[in-house]
């Protein structure tokens, strides 16, 4: 009997063990920025689309201090003919500022000045860990505000992300920014089931995403199920444009269906057919 109990005891203590293990490691793999160089970014952008355009706009270059004493790296892309339209583009999980130059030529064609920047954890920012639109949206707000306050209220200012930037440029919403549009190219409208997901692509049980949490939770505070950028579209009137492709199994299309039903203001949602994740425009 004793050694029966002996064995019931350690059993319990290996499987201890082996939650908190896998709970740690996957906490520490799903918030863990394993980002791009400029290099390697400026390479892949100039091998899928054209950016010969872009040695040839005047830039500015700064850095951005948030309330948490955080530095954000930004380019300013100036129109060569005066404007006073504005938009800040964010970048997708992993990427940088580069990574939104596919969508800087259309905006500076169209008459506005860009502002590309470095999200939280990425390019030449301080490493920290991904908070899936919390900080991140709260920088962006933080951003607006810096605009704003440089530019004047009068100027047109909007906002696009891709992926995790447009998940944060949702997100950023709650904060009630003055801004007059938003563009969300495949963005999640929480982060569970997209994390769920990707350890189905492991082959790893999708249940394990709430030990996961549990552990983010324990060591950041946050947990998966706060990172819902939908929630922050309640009250929120500006107008959305949401883009997804209809063959993204990344962040599947119905995030974007579901985050323009909880749209209350005006909005549209276009599916592109036959594209992958973060890969609309042409």
């Amino acid at each position: 009997m004793k050694m029966i109990k002996i064995l019931i005891l350690f059993g319990c203590a290996i499987l201890l063990f082996c939650l908190f293990f896998f709970g740690w490691s996957l906490s520490s793999f799903s918030v863990h920025i394993r980002r791009q160089t400029l290099d390697e970014a400026i390479h892949w952008q100039s091998s899928h689309y054209d950016v010969s355009w872009y040695d040839t706009f005047e830039k500015e270059k700064d850095v951005f201090t948030c309330e948490d004493g955080y530095k954000l790296h930004t380019l300013l892309l100036k129109n060569p003919k005066p404007s006073d339209r504005y938009v800040i583009i964010s970048h997708g999980y992993t990427d940088n500022r580069y990574g939104s130059l596919k969508y800087a030529k259309m905006y500076l064609d169209l008459g506005f000045n860009v502002l590309l920047y470095d999200l939280r954890g990425h390019g030449e920012n301080q490493e920290t860990y991904c908070t899936y639109s919390i900080r991140e949206g709260k920088d962006l707000n933080e951003l607006i505000r810096k605009m704003r306050s440089l530019y004047g209220s009068e100027v047109t200012l909007g906002i696009h992300g891709e992926s995790l930037g447009a998940a944060s440029s949702i997100a950023c919403l709650k904060y009630s920014p003055s801004i007059q549009f938003v563009v969300s190219d495949c963005g999640f409208s929480e982060i569970l089931s997209v994390m769920k997901n990707g350890l189905k692509k492991m082959h790893l049980p999708g249940c394990l995403v709430y030990l996961s949490s549990l552990f983010t939770r324990m060591r950041f505070g946050i947990s998966y199920q706060d990172m819902r950028p939908i929630d922050s579209l309640k009250g929120c009137k500006i107008p959305i444009l949401y883009i997804h492709g209809s063959e993204d199994d990344f962040v599947c299309p119905d995030h974007s269906v579901k985050m323009q039903e909880a749209t209350e203001g005006y909005s549209e949602l276009h599916i592109i057919p036959h594209a992958p994740h973060a890969a609309s425009v042409l």
